[in-house]
């Protein structure tokens, strides 16, 4: 069950990684695809990395 937890808390990081660096790329000039795509990009990814967290935390307080 700890290596599900992990991976849980892993994919988070991952998902906020990713929305760090979509929201990185929105300031840089002539970035392809276009800013509106990027910003809602990077609050699926966002959001996606919320819900992962919250799984993690819970399946780790029903298993402590």
């Amino acid at each position: 069950m700890d290596g599900i937890i992990f991976g849980f808390f892993a994919l988070s990081g991952v998902f906020f990684l990713s929305m760090v660096y979509n929201f990185i790329s929105i300031q840089r000039p002539g970035m392809y695809p276009p800013k509106n795509i990027l910003k809602k990009r990077a609050t699926i990814l966002g959001a996606g990395g919320l819900i992962t967290f919250l799984i993690g935390i819970l399946f780790w307080f029903a298993v402590s």
